[in-house]
């Protein structure tokens, strides 16, 4: 393993799992090193769940380096430049309008040799340019960016959705309390969805795979259902009929024409078109390597009360 010095951008929801599991590999290299860049406030925060956090990363052997993705990109390259690969777990939170092109000019500036950049998510070639999601367009900015040079070797992570999203009510395909599910374009429209958890274990993978893994798009998969599977799921695990409907692409489009920068009514429009947002498990870099992953079915399992759902 080349690779010495591990910058991770961002603990939250994906960059803990991210780091975790990165760290947990990284034990078995005597001379790698693992660091994740906070703010300073997050840092020295007396915030009850962002102390838990950061002890949690110390515990790990984590180094907590301050510094703020919204400086100027001088100030990031200084950063960068100390780090052998940087994974970027920003999320879409940060900001658009060239955040991400920011970040990966200034990776590449710095003479960074590997980059995860934060592309965890769908796949936004087949999408294409001009889709509802125009934070998607800068995504295809960043691939060509990382494709038109030859120094930064660079590994995109296709993950498709997180799975909660699926069972969450801002999402509009589930509702426990009336008892209703709702497919978004069609009841044969599959999605792809893997769990935060699954995602940093399987960058961890993928990030220490020999022979290195670089200049490739990876997919990875939890699973790859259509809603009427899900519907099917849901009513098996409740024990109860649930009331079926149907917002078709029509209804989705008139729906974000009222109300076009939805940020959620984008994504329904994205993922009702059924175009790149899911691919068969086979192809999986989890499944090519016998890589067990948590199913929608084990995750609604898991982390749904469904005695609660029964009147």
């Amino acid at each position: 393993m080349k690779t010495e010095s591990i910058l991770v951008l961002g603990a939250g929801e994906l960059g803990m799992p991210v780091i975790r599991h990165l760290a947990e590999k990284a034990r078995n290299y005597t001379t790698i090193t693992v660091t994740v860049l906070l703010r300073q406030a997050t840092i020295h925060s007396q915030d009850a769940d962002k102390k838990k956090n950061n002890d949690a990363l110390r515990e790990l052997g984590i180094e907590l380096l301050a510094g703020d993705l919204s400086a100027p990109s001088s100030e990031l390259v200084s950063i960068f430049k100390n780090y052998d690969a940087v994974v970027s777990c920003t999320g879409y939170g940060s900001g658009a309008g060239g955040f991400q092109l920011k970040l990966a000019n200034a990776v590449l500036e710095a003479g960074v040799k590997r980059y995860f950049p934060w592309q965890f998510g769908v796949d936004f070639e087949v999408i294409g340019r001009g889709s509802a999601q125009d934070l998607f367009d800068e995504q295809l900015d960043v691939r060509e960016l990382l494709r038109s040079q030859t120094r930064t070797k660079w590994v995109i992570i296709s993950t498709g959705m997180f799975t909660s999203y699926l069972f969450e009510p801002f999402f509009g395909v589930l509702d426990l309390e009336k008892k209703s599910i709702n497919a978004i374009g069609g009841w044969d429209t599959a999605v792809t969805v893997t769990t935060p958890e699954d995602i940093g274990r399987l960058t961890a993978e993928i990030f220490f795979a020999e022979p290195a893994i670089e200049n490739s798009i990876v997919y990875i998969g939890g699973d790859t259902v259509t809603y009427g599977q899900l519907a099917d799921t849901v009513e098996l695990l409740s024990g109860q009929e649930f009331k079926r409907t149907l917002s078709n692409m029509t209804e989705i489009q008139a729906d974000l024409e009222n109300d076009p920068t939805n940020f959620i009514k984008k994504y329904r429009s994205i993922f009702g078109a059924g175009r790149g947002v899911s691919w068969e498990l086979e192809k999986t870099f989890n499944f090519q390597n016998g890589i067990p992953t948590t199913s929608a079915a084990q995750w609604a399992k898991e982390n749904i009360n469904w005695k609660s759902t029964t009147n």
